[in-house]
């Protein structure tokens, strides 16, 4: 399928975030299902061990970028995406854009502002909108009598219900996506228009998340995870503490006294373990 480069590049940075001492999660999601990716350690689960089902990764029907998410501890997540622009150049390593756009209440608010209605009205506006999420103002103004009443009347509240109902769903505003980097061939410039952001110190795509592998970019998700940051910190006050040396992998999971905690109840939101 021609996925052989995609998984050398998740390779190289992983051994890379290992040597230098940043925690990397074993594998989450359909990854987890993929032999190659045990097999060159992006994963450290073993699949056919557990029996986990490949086609959740990759299947005829999905014929698309495969997409592995990888977990590093929160202070390291950083480092290696500095790994990977130092191995690439800044040309070439952009994080992705992200589009807000304008919820039916908060183009109530920003109309109002702008026509200069007063902040109680605009607020009394607001506040008709039912809080039910994803609801639009053509769904508040059949649910809501008084709001479909207002509209169709006169002066600067129904104007800003009617300008409201107009730009509802525009683009208001651009972030950076929490995890997304992309790693191109060659220059950004020569593939995707690219933009500059305060809080950034990379490029930043002008294509978002939905159309930019479309575009031919490669997307690498680096997640920051706490659970991991924990994880590190403890095995370091072990060896502190105890003289103990410990690696994750190393640790048994059947572990009785382990079972133990959580038979008798003496856990707290452990994650994925709440239920």
């Amino acid at each position: 399928m021609g996925f052989a480069g995609y998984f050398l590049i998740v390779q190289d940075f992983i051994a890379a975030a290992r040597e230098m001492g940043v925690y990397v999660g074993p594998g989450r999601g359909s990854a987890a299902g993929s032999v190659v990716a045990y097999c060159t350690g992006i994963t450290n689960i073993d699949p056919l061990k557990y029996d986990l089902l490949f086609e959740r990764f990759l299947n005829p029907e999905r014929v698309s970028m495969p997409d592995i998410d990888i977990d590093f501890d929160d202070d390291g997540r950083q480092r290696v995406i500095e790994w990977v622009v130092d191995k690439y150049g800044v040309d070439q390593v952009a994080h992705i854009i992200t589009f807000g756009s304008m919820a039916a209440r908060s183009s109530v608010r920003d109309v109002a502002r702008v026509l200069d209605l007063p902040l109680s009205d605009a607020d009394r506006l607001a506040k008709l909108i039912p809080e039910k999420p994803g609801t639009s103002l053509d769904d508040a103004f059949s649910e809501v009598k008084e709001l479909r009443t207002i509209k169709e009347g006169e002066g600067l509240e129904a104007e800003t219900l009617r300008m409201a109902h107009v730009l509802e769903g525009s683009v208001r505003n651009t972030g950076i996506h929490a995890a997304g980097v992309i790693i191109a061939p060659d220059k950004l410039t020569e593939y995707i228009p690219v933009s500059t952001a305060k809080d950034a110190d990379l490029y930043v795509t002008q294509y978002d998340g939905g159309v930019i592998e479309d575009a031919g970019m490669l997307k690498m998700d680096f997640l920051g995870l706490k659970t991991l940051s924990i994880l590190k910190s403890a095995i370091e006050y072990v060896r502190e503490n105890h003289g103990k040396e410990y690696h994750l992998d190393d640790i048994p999971l059947d572990d009785e006294t382990t079972y133990k905690l959580y038979q008798n109840g003496g856990t707290l939101g452990t994650f994925q373990f709440e239920k």
